[in-house]
């Protein structure tokens, strides 16, 4: 395991995987190591690939941001740095793949905003979560951002004012995370949710999941409109039409998209 180094980046047939590899420095999101996952993520958007799995390695998922960056430093790189973070966040749900959290310790602070902002997520048991900055000088302002679009007010509130930490099968009952499996487990879990949320066309997922954080934050008049002119546009997909065709015919589909 390396202290500085880059994550780490592995294809697996369709599935991307980007490991974070800062184990000594509890993967902590310095400025570099920032840029480092928005240029992985970026790129495996840009691939034929269906899925993207973000883990990491050593005895913590993600710190969160790294104070070195941060104390002593003038308002516009604080405000620089937190912009080029939630970069990496809106990006990592603008790719048209599915964005899968590999959770098997402990996500703090923008580590714990890393695991909100993904698509699905699969936690260890020994997982856990928090956003600390409640109990110390620096309140988690933007990691809240996306961790309440995911909990709900009263407990994202909990999470933000007390600062503790919330154990994996917590944070499966408030809706952080899709699965919790034993320590063992974790990589089968993580491989079986991906498989299940990539079959099918991959226009139409790439699509769709843009589409639904499109619509998510608006009243519902607005996210109907959103949702009617993209599913109306989405039936002359291919991969609709194909699919269409193949339940009328009664028959597997063979998807070209």
């Amino acid at each position: 395991m390396t202290d500085h180094g880059a994550p780490r980046v592995e294809r697996d047939g369709d599935v991307v995987r980007i490991t974070m590899t800062r184990a000594a420095k509890r993967n902590a999101l310095s400025r570099e190591h920032l840029t480092q996952l928005l240029g992985a993520v970026t790129e495996a958007g840009g691939s034929d690939a269906a899925g993207i799995v973000l883990a990491a390695e050593g005895p913590v998922f993600s710190a969160g941001h790294d104070f070195a960056d941060v104390a002593g430093a003038p308002l516009p790189e604080v405000r620089s740095l937190l912009r080029l973070c939630t970069e990496l966040m809106q990006t990592v749900q603008d790719v048209p793949q599915v964005v899968l959290a590999r959770v098997h310790a402990l996500a703090t602070a923008a580590g714990c905003q890393l695991v909100a902002s993904c698509d699905l997520a699969v936690a260890a048991e020994s997982a856990g979560f928090a956003a600390p900055g409640g109990k110390g000088g620096w309140f988690c302002h933007t990691p809240m951002v996306a961790i309440a679009r995911n909990v709900g007010r009263k407990r994202a509130m909990e999470l933000a004012l007390t600062g503790d930490v919330i154990d994996a099968a917590t944070a499966l009952d408030w809706g952080l995370v899709n699965r919790v499996v034993p320590d063992a487990d974790l990589d089968t879990a993580v491989d079986d949710l991906m498989e299940r949320a990539t079959r099918g066309s991959r226009a139409s997922k790439g699509w769709g999941k843009q589409t639904m954080y499109a619509q998510l934050d608006r009243p519902e008049r607005d996210a109907y409109a959103t949702a009617i002119e993209v599913m109306a546009a989405a039936s002359q997909l291919p991969g609709a039409r194909e699919g269409m065709a193949s339940f009328l015919e009664k028959r597997r589909p063979v998807w070209s998209d």
